[in-house]
């Protein structure tokens, strides 16, 4: 699977806003490039996330960039600009304007990573060559005001509060990170006490906690955002799989989730895993996930 530490580790500053810095690993390909994979992480996590299925990627000949977005892992973490527009812009501007990517790549998204695929894939559709999303209720959706207050969905309004739950969370991290590791996961040994504090000191630095809450308190505007997309362009046209784990509290409403929004998908499952698919079966990730690219 290869270890996160053997990856190519660089950060850009996007030209369009300094204070905003985009750290971001790679993995080159091996033998024919056949193509770029972007994954875009969710919460509480970052880049890390995808310390498993990297190798495997880029074994199977694609070019791996999985970016920690702003305010997440070693990126910056700049006061504004958290709806999954801007996010999705930012990742556009890295690719396009750092990387110098200019064919199609495949978008994977997952959780908040998945809110923000949608939007790359709705934004910028002649720069994706197909899109991988799901773990999480979209904003501008059915689903999203169905669940969103639901008590499996807590931490949606606790992290939307004004400044509390920083008060509350800081000096906690690491047992509030494992709750939901705790809580979401079919299969929390795949998450070691490594693991943890990873994300734990990432989540402790100054600013990170403010910066992934922003993320939630966004949400709403995200939501006017979608459905003035959906209005204006239409559905997703892209070539579309929602994908989740066979677990996942999430997974009997998204395919309904995503034909609200998107025109041309599939359905497809992890097997034996909850919410971190990528974590929990990595290689059962990794198998879906080509077999839709690559079909």
């Amino acid at each position: 699977m290869g270890s996160y530490s053997q990856f190519i580790h660089r950060q850009v500053v996007l030209q369009q806003d300094p204070e905003v810095r985009i750290h971001y690993v790679e993995a080159k390909p091996s033998g024919t490039h056949k193509g770029t994979i972007l994954l875009i992480h969710g919460f509480p996590e970052g880049s890390y996330q995808f310390r498993h299925v990297m190798g495997p990627f880029s074994s199977a000949g694609y070019r791996v960039i999985a970016p920690d977005y702003r305010g997440a892992g070693y990126s910056s973490r700049p006061t504004t600009g958290y709806t999954k527009k801007v996010l999705a812009t930012d990742l556009h501007s890295l690719l396009t304007e750092h990387l110098g990517i200019k064919n199609p790549v495949h978008v994977v998204g997952h959780d908040i990573g998945g809110m923000v695929a949608h939007v790359y894939a709705h934004i910028f559709p002649d720069a994706v060559a197909s899109l991988t999303w799901g773990e999480c209720p979209l904003p501008g959706t059915t689903v999203y005001d169905d669940y969103k207050n639901d008590p499996i969905l807590w931490h949606f309004s606790f992290q939307s509060v004004p400044d509390l739950p920083e008060l509350l969370v800081t000096g906690h991290e690491k047992h509030y990170i494992k709750h939901f590791y705790d809580n979401f996961a079919q299969n929390p040994a795949a998450f070691t006490e490594a693991d943890v504090e990873f994300y734990a000191t990432q989540y402790s630095a100054p600013g990170a906690l403010r910066a992934d809450f922003n993320v939630y308190r966004a949400f709403e505007e995200d939501k006017e955002d979608n459905r003035r997309l959906l209005e204006e362009r239409g559905k997703v046209k892209v070539r579309t799989m929602i994908l989740g784990g066979d677990g996942s509290f999430a997974v009997l409403s998204s395919e309904s989730m995503a034909r609200e929004m998107d025109e041309n998908v599939r359905a497809g499952k992890v097997e034996g895993s909850g919410h971190f698919i990528a974590e929990e079966n990595p290689d059962g990730f990794i198998k879906v996930v080509l077999g839709f690219i690559e079909s």
